[in-house]
């Protein structure tokens, strides 16, 4: 009896300690996704705003973004490893450089697994080191505990394989800007599915910043497209069927051609929002916050020749 209690307590006190509640999706019977909250970071989601995922290659589990914080990455883990028991992680793939995909990986370093960004990808977490304080001003000291930023210890270029026995998988550079400078796509062609990170948003209205390009972003999205993936899932949002990459390209080419005119016609900044035909896409969540910086950020690099 005091057996069966013990045992009890013990599974009780590891549900109290988990911090998030990870409920993974599949997408294939070898592609297992957990799907990030809508909203940006706080204290509620605890940073978990981006979709993660973990692929089966056979010999091994590739992990596709490490989350937010250490704890993450290490409850992320247990979800793993109660699907597969006995198959090492044996890379985790970093889709590009913010808080929410990158602080986790601390902890898989930690079992020995392989750190693989893109080839500027500690450029981009060195240039950008002020980013790295968002999680700790939003968590509390024990939620943020053992969370730490470190680099990649596999940079990569576009085309980058890696091999299983039963499968292999493709890191796709698929421009050389699109949000970010270090956006990546990951590939599986047997799996016919694109996890495409910030590059595709659903659900929420993308981020257009000031270090992107609205071309690369464009032409990234284009070229993916190319691939005819029947499963494509983004950094953000839960769609994941063929054509969820469309609402992004769709406001992206609407952007950059009504605030090009509006530029060419010396339409001042603060009246260009007006003159941009975007309203289709508010019923993404954050629509007029972000569609007011998006228009602003890309005036802006017109203005200044950027």
């Amino acid at each position: 009896m005091k057996k069966i209690i013990f045992i009890f307590l013990s599974l009780n006190l590891s549900l109290i300690a988990n911090i998030y509640d990870l409920k993974p999706v599949t997408i294939t019977k070898d592609i297992h996704c957990v799907i990030g909250d809508i909203h940006a970071p706080n204290k509620n989601n605890k940073g978990f705003v981006s979709n993660m995922c973990y692929i089966d290659i056979g010999n091994s589990i590739v992990v596709l973004d490490a989350g937010p914080t250490y704890k993450f990455a290490k409850e992320f883990y247990t979800l793993i490893k109660s699907h597969y028991k006995n198959k090492p992680i044996s890379h985790v793939i970093l889709t590009n450089f913010h808080d929410d995909r990158i602080q986790g990986a601390s902890f898989f370093q930690e079992i020995r697994a392989k750190i693989v960004g893109y080839k500027n990808i500690n450029q981009d977490i060195q240039d950008n080191s002020a980013k790295f304080q968002r999680m700790q001003n939003i968590l509390s000291p024990k939620e943020y505990e053992g969370t730490k930023v470190i680099l990649a210890d596999t940079l990569v270029e576009d085309g980058y394989t890696i091999k299983g026995s039963q499968k292999n998988l493709t890191i796709i550079k698929p421009s050389t800007v699109s949000e970010e400078k270090s956006d990546i796509a990951v590939y599986s062609k047997d799996d016919s599915f694109i996890f495409a990170g910030n590059i595709v948003f659903n659900g929420r209205l993308l981020n257009y910043r000031k270090a992107s390009s609205v071309d690369g972003w464009i032409e990234a999205l284009e070229n993916l497209a190319k691939l005819n993936a029947k499963h494509f899932l983004g950094g953000h949002g839960k769609e994941y069927d063929k054509n969820s990459y469309k609402p992004t390209l769709e406001y992206l080419k609407i952007m950059k051609e009504d605030v090009s005119k509006a530029f060419e016609n010396e339409i001042e900044s603060a009246d260009v929002k007006q003159y941009v035909q975007t309203q289709k896409f508010n019923y993404l969540n954050h629509f007029d916050q972000l569609n007011y910086s998006n228009i602003q950020n890309y005036y802006y690099q017109l203005e200044w020749g950027e």
